[in-house]
């Protein structure tokens, strides 16, 4: 039995590589098709899960030996308290709030547990092959892009199918059709998802088209740019465009190109303006704010009172009440407002420490820091934000120390931590840190970053 399970470790070792990145294109490319259904829940168990299940099983067994050392950095143990506060908090939904059912509220904590599981296993996979990871993933990205822009252009022209999971009917797995004017998502469960994943990783391929000197290189990047733009365009996410301008124009602010962010957002501004939703949907928030500023100005009354000419009693004369005006508002605004952000608030009013537990205020917030507040309380909220902190900070050291990296790495960092302040931008307006395509992705590319910075700052020290 013991000779069976050592050359079962082994197997499983040589494989890593390869299952690690099978997730990577799988997770952004495979269409989010339950597998798995499971009752009272839009939460179903996917392929790509049993993929990253089998990674965790190898991460652990890889991290045991190592587990001292690994929890050394600051991140790992902030990761750690954040899983571990998190669960407390989904035993006092269940247990003093109740307003957490056991089943639903384990699979959303596991949940959470999995898309952290990508973290560690680039951490290890870096630390076994430093100098050829890099290079491949960025490679992967590039394929990725030219897959998710190909399937988009299906969906808008040949009928391909689209699958979200916005509400209980489509979690099931329904293939809906793109009609005119609607969002393309791709092969993402929104257009939100698509959109973030676009403003984190767009930015290192323009920072690669700016600073590679291979021409063949280049033509990649422009043909995958040229994709990035349209699926900006069809995606129709305003918040994400914001982002994604601010976020490259960071990343060329960091690699010393600063003279090109003017081109950049004027080219950026001529492209986005080509799209005629993408105005419609800027129009309709420019109108909302004037009605509103309007409804502030104070009116004169419409009252008038006089006296009649022939009377010896005061006559009260009115005018005729206006027409009611049609309600002009921005949909998108208005569910936050007044629906998703009052929920969460009530929730974290509820248990202020702990908040009512994962999966306690439904599926939506569209503010992923009024949710971790709603759900996980002070508490959770505090260490989620710390971890965000510690990349805040390896983000500050990568910057002060840029031109000291390769070309490639140069690329990645700085394009790294503009798409890392992007989509603290987009965390405002969209749940993303718990949207599993980008999620996933999201901690694994934070891994590689994390390597590199730390791995760059002790080769400095020697």
């Amino acid at each position: 039995m013991q000779k069976f399970m050592s050359k079962l470790l082994n197997f499983l070792n040589k494989i890593y590589k390869y299952l690690i990145i099978s997730m990577v294109l799988a997770v952004p490319i495979f269409p989010k098709f339950p597998f798995i259904r499971l009752p009272h829940t839009y939460v179903s168990i996917r392929l790509e899960d049993f993929l990253i299940a089998l990674i965790a099983f190898i991460t652990l067994i890889k991290l045991i030996p190592k587990f001292k050392e690994l929890f050394k950095n600051d991140i790992q143990r902030k990761i750690l308290i954040y899983l571990g506060i998190g669960l407390v908090s989904l035993l006092s939904g269940i247990f003093l709030t109740k307003t957490v059912t056991l089943s639903v509220g384990i699979l959303h904590w596991a949940r959470r547990i999995e898309y952290f599981v990508p973290f560690f296993a680039a951490l290890i996979l870096m630390k076994e092959d430093p100098s050829n990871i890099l290079s491949f993933i960025l490679k992967i990205i590039m394929l990725i892009y030219v897959i998710i822009a190909v399937y988009g252009l299906g969906q808008m022209y040949l009928h391909w199918p689209i699958i979200i999971t916005q509400n209980m009917e489509y979690s099931k797995g329904i293939a809906l059709r793109w009609i005119p004017g609607s969002h393309i998502n791709s092969t993402f469960a929104g257009h939100y998802d698509l959109a973030t994943f676009l403003v984190f990783l767009t930015p290192i391929l323009i920072n690669l088209l700016i600073l590679l000197k291979d021409k063949w290189a280049k033509f990649i990047l422009v043909f995958c740019l040229g994709g990035a733009y349209w699926l900006f365009n069809v995606a129709i996410s305003r918040i994400s465009i914001f982002s994604f301008m601010f976020a490259t124009a960071i990343s060329l602010i960091i690699i010393k190109k600063w003279k090109l962010v003017p081109y950049f957002i004027i080219l950026s501004l001529i492209i986005f303006g080509t799209s005629a939703d993408l105005r419609g949907r800027f129009q309709r928030i420019i109108e909302v704010i004037n009605i509103k500023v309007q409804k502030m100005v104070v009116l004169l009354p419409t009252t008038k009172i006089v006296y009649a000419e022939d009377a010896t009693s005061l006559v009260e004369l009115t005018t005729p009440s206006p027409t009611p005006e049609p309600i002009i508002e921005d949909r998108s605004s208005s569910i936050r407002f007044v629906v998703e952000w009052p929920r969460a608030l009530r929730a974290l009013f509820k248990n202020p420490l702990l908040g009512t537990g994962y999966s306690s205020i439904t599926l939506a917030t569209d503010n992923d820091y009024l949710r971790a507040l709603g759900e996980t309380g002070i508490l959770g909220f505090t260490s989620f934000v710390l971890i965000l902190g510690s990349i805040i900070m390896l983000v500050y050291k990568a910057i002060v120390s840029i031109n000291s990296y390769s070309l490639v790495e140069k690329a990645f960092v700085a394009g790294y931590s503009g798409g890392f302040l992007g989509i603290l931008i987009n965390a405002f307006f969209i749940d993303i840190f718990e949207a599993s395509k980008f999620a996933i992705f999201f901690w694994f590319i934070t891994g590689i970053f994390v390597y590199i910075v730390l791995n760059h700052k002790y080769e400095q020290n020697n």
